[in-house]
């Protein structure tokens, strides 16, 4: 784009010479400032906007070159182009103005969203314990970079704690309402004895603070989630669904989905559909890994409209580990949907490293 003024102007000395002398291809540069002011700034567009005007008198006056005699510089069809061309100038001044003026806003909130995501879902470990976990954040707006989708990694006296989720909706609501979420599974993760514990808590913490905003939508701020605690002595893993996707199990058996026995209500909703919390216990040995992931990654769609076949692409990756496992979904999403997501997508992976367990 930077290049552009130039490649038009080159245009021009090529059509001028084949061009009978009665065509007056000059009248073209009137263009010139708006093409400069694509990607340049207004100063160099008024420098521009100037060496359009002399270089169309150059070519109405300049008989060695454009074979047209002197008298041509001032008809009125050339001082009428002369005119145009600074009124243009003026036009595309201010456009790049106002462009660069966007630019630098849009710098800025780019900044501050990739700050707030830092913040809001700050990097996990490589490795907790005897767990690997890598994590991958996909943002359906490139703009923003942040969205609803969260996960975390906590090492605690219970074992290495996780939690993927998705909220409900977008926007500033969403992200508050993942705030909200993170910070009371990392206080929970802690200080809960199981995992049940943990998930009321925060149901308690989420309940509360969404009785304390404004609105009629406070009953749907929920977020579908699933915790999964991963014990230092014992070859399980112990998961808690709450109306989220349900986690893969990759492992010698190949890849399972570990569909909950009794589904619990999304975060929030507990209190208005009842019921409690069921922990489901899988075998989890060295070798084996766990994919967790948002709804963003199996309802992306292709140009067919067919959603995205995890399991079976996953199959194809089940001897990766974690970081190439990610990336390998990473790539295969964005081939799949043509760079094209629609959603935000987030997914982390827990493999059990071998070694010996005491």
């Amino acid at each position: 784009m930077r290049w552009l003024p130039a490649l038009y102007v080159a245009a021009v000395l090529v059509l001028e010479p084949i061009t009978p002398v009665q065509w007056p291809v000059s009248f073209l540069l009137v263009a010139l400032p708006v093409v400069a002011a694509f990607a340049h700034g207004p100063a160099t567009v008024a420098a521009v906007t100037i060496f359009a005007v002399a270089f169309e008198g150059v070519l109405a006056g300049t008989p060695c070159c454009a074979g047209r005699a002197v008298g041509y510089l001032w008809e009125r069809h050339y001082v009428a182009a002369y005119i145009s061309t600074a009124l243009v100038g003026v036009l595309g001044t201010i456009l790049a103005a106002h462009r660069t003026r966007r630019e630098r806003t849009l710098a800025t909130v780019r900044s501050v969203a990739e700050t707030a995501q830092r913040v809001l879902l700050r990097p996990v470990p490589h490795r907790l314990g005897q767990v690997s976990v890598e994590t991958l954040y996909l943002s359906a707006s490139a703009e923003a970079r942040i969205g609803g989708d969260l996960y975390e990694a906590v090492p605690t006296a219970h074992g290495v704690r996780l939690l993927i989720g998705d909220v409900r909706g977008k926007g500033l609501d969403a992200v508050e309402t993942a705030a909200t979420m993170l910070g009371a599974f990392r206080e929970a993760a802690f200080d809960e004895p199981d995992l049940a514990g943990v998930a009321r808590r925060v149901e308690r913490s989420m309940s509360r603070r969404a009785a304390q905003l404004p609105g009629s939508d406070v009953e749907e701020r929920f977020v579908t989630a699933v915790f999964v605690e991963i014990p230092d002595r014992e070859l399980v893993a112990r998961i808690l669904n709450c109306g989220h996707p349900p986690p893969l199990l990759i492992g010698r058996g190949g890849v399972t989905e570990l569909n909950p026995t009794e589904p619990a209500p999304p975060i929030n909703l507990g209190v208005l559909l009842g019921g409690d919390y069921h922990v489901d216990v899988e075998p989890f040995r060295p070798g084996d890994q766990l994919l967790l992931y948002t709804d963003g990654v199996t309802e992306t769609r292709d140009r067919t409209g067919a959603f995205y076949p995890l399991t079976e692409r996953v199959r194809a990756w089940a001897d990766l580990p974690p970081r190439e496992l990610l990336d390998h979904l990473h790539q295969d999403l964005l081939a799949y949907s043509e760079e094209s997501l629609v959603d935000d997508t987030a997914a982390l992976a827990a493999y059990r490293l071998p070694g010996d367990t005491p």
